[in-house]
């Protein structure tokens, strides 16, 4: 592996300068995607207060087991990526990209379980706007709550693929031994934004399946 030294930037005078540099630009990128789901559930509970009984039965039409399963696969993800770093710094690279590696599997066991739910949802008509056409729910602002489902779900899982192409790569760095000792300020800033992708589906799950 390389000497510490030789991933020091010119602008940067050492390598904990720059991975303090690196760790505040991540949490100022996760204020921006707080303040975007902020947003995001600020107008969902807005909705929900104009509409009450409509997101009550829309809410009923989720299978809450799905968004179980997935919560518990999100839970295990961070913790998997938490143990890549963990092994990152002790310089076990090939440890590090294989626990990386287990978290991809487990984002993509979270969007094969979203597509059948997604599939579900067309079939049965519970679509946003316009698009919604099922017959069992015609209450008004029916169709407002699968608008809502379909943007915040949507935009999550937009976060989830963007999250496993970073942690695809950090994962092939790790095995060739790009990090390791000192040097594990990639790894920690895509744990960091792998690690919001999971706080914000805590917040989705309870939002969407439970209340």
């Amino acid at each position: 592996m390389s000497a510490p030294s030789e991933h020091v930037a010119h602008h940067f005078p050492d390598l904990p300068t720059q991975a303090h540099a690196a760790r505040l630009g991540m949490w100022l990128f996760l204020a921006t995607e707080i303040l975007l789901f902020a947003g995001l559930f600020t107008a969902y509970a807005l909705y929900r207060m104009l509409y009450p009984s409509a997101f009550h039965g829309a809410s009923q039409l989720i299978e809450t087991s799905m968004g179980a399963l997935n919560t518990a696969v999100l839970i295990t993800s961070s913790l998997t990526v938490a143990l890549a770093y963990h092994f990152s710094r002790e310089s076990r690279g090939k440890l590090a990209a294989a626990l990386l590696g287990i978290t991809l599997l487990l984002g993509l066991v979270f969007l094969m379980v979203k597509y059948v739910e997604y599939s579900h949802h067309f079939h049965e008509g519970h679509l946003p706007g316009r698009f919604y056409r099922y017959p069992g729910l015609t209450v008004p602002g029916a169709s407002m709550f699968w608008t809502m489902y379909f943007l915040m779900t949507g935009l999550h899982g937009i976060h989830v693929v963007a999250g496993m192409g970073v942690l695809a790569w950090l994962a092939v760095g790790s095995w060739r031994g790009s990090y390791g000792g000192a040097y594990t300020s990639p790894i920690e800033v895509g744990g960091m934004y792998w690690h919001l992708v999971d706080l914000v589906w805590i917040f989705l799950f309870p939002l969407l399946y439970l209340i």
